[in-house]
């Protein structure tokens, strides 16, 4: 009789046993459903978030008018300087008018490389503008014995104009060539260049000797236009991003500007920017050439071509058609404008546009 109770001991054990292994089967493959369950809701989640969000900056976009396949102005500047000669050269007053005007009429510099490199990083509603600066003269950017610009060279003009106008970065593009600034010893050359970077300036290649490229062999365009890389890269040890053609003349073959190599130095930049005559293209568009960027002069009077094709000319033009005019969403990561433009957009930013 003992036997028989232990053997039915055993076996109620072995049925036990084997019941949790079944309850303990089932039990693992709801959890394997359950995760599934929740890893596809994770999954729903997360599109209707992000559908939810492009929604939000779509709207946001769409409030602000945002056109980024707009146009950008890329002014042209020279010496600042009192009673100036006919010419490029502007008064300080009349540079600070303009600088003024672009404040008032919400735009926000940015460098040239921030430009050509598509790195537009504005606040909603506002337009981009490049402040460009060519030859590197002491009435662009003189420096006192502490270090701050003097307040009627052009830096030091913008400097104050940025104080007044909060959001109005006080940031240009300086095309520099051998006559650095009016300094003529290396360690003044590196103050001065140093200066311009601590503080956020942008540094271009304006070539060494300022010669017109026109008409020049290939080896003599890429030795001024290596020499001039060099100029700069021995000083601060940082390489320009756009080069600023003498002149606005293109040599023979236009891409001998934009790459090259001279004495073992080579250069390859993202922009090439010329002396006129109209506002820039988007960087986002199928219309941005880097190898042919314009810029405008900058001019108060509207007499002969200017009254087309200067800066006065051109911002009252702008403000006039605003929806041809560059305004941000305030987004650097998209790339906003109204979608009837969409067939405009350049195909390597596809997969950041928000049209609306």
């Amino acid at each position: 009789m003992g036997r028989f109770r232990i053997a039915g001991v055993v076996a109620a054990l072995v049925g036990v046993a084997g019941s949790s292994a079944v309850l303990s089967g089932c039990a693992a493959g709801g959890g394997k459903h359950a995760t599934q369950a929740g890893q596809a809701r994770h999954q729903r989640n997360k599109v209707a978030n992000e559908a939810a969000l492009r929604k939000s900056e779509m709207a946001a976009a769409a409030q602000v008018k945002a056109n980024e396949l707009g146009q950008i102005p890329v002014i042209m500047y020279h010496r600042i300087v009192q009673n100036p000669p006919p010419g490029d050269d502007r008064s300080p007053k009349d540079f600070r008018d303009e600088l003024e005007r672009l404040a008032a009429e919400d735009y926000v510099p940015i460098t040239a490389a921030e430009y050509v490199t598509g790195k537009i990083d504005i606040p909603a509603g506002k337009h981009p503008v490049v402040l460009t600066f060519d030859d590197s003269s002491p009435a662009q950017l003189t420096l006192d014995g502490m270090g701050n610009p003097a307040p009627d060279c052009a830096i030091g003009i913008l400097m104050d104009v940025a104080r007044k106008h909060p959001g109005f970065r006080p940031v240009a593009t300086m095309y520099v060539i051998k006559d650095l600034f009016g300094k003529a010893r290396p360690e003044e050359q590196i103050q001065v260049l140093q200066w311009l970077k601590d503080h956020n300036f942008d540094i271009g290649n304006h070539t060494r000797d300022h010669l017109n490229l026109l008409g020049k062999p290939k080896d003599e365009v890429e030795k001024q236009i290596a020499a001039g890389q060099t100029l700069i890269t021995s000083l601060i040890k940082t390489p320009p991003v756009t080069l600023a053609l003498p002149y606005g003349n293109q040599p023979h073959e236009k891409k001998w500007a934009l790459q090259g190599t001279s004495g073992g130095v080579h250069y390859d930049y993202k922009g090439v920017f010329l002396a006129g005559y109209t506002p820039a293209p988007s960087p986002f568009t199928k219309d941005f050439d880097p190898l042919s960027i314009p810029r405008i002069r900058s001019k108060e009077n509207k007499v002969g071509d200017c009254k087309k094709f200067c800066s006065m000319a051109w911002l009252d033009w702008l403000k006039a058609n605003p929806t041809d005019r560059y305004t941000s969403d305030g987004n650097a990561k998209t790339v906003a404008f109204p979608k009837f433009k969409a067939a405009f957009v350049a195909p390597a930013y596809k997969t950041s546009v928000l049209p609306y």
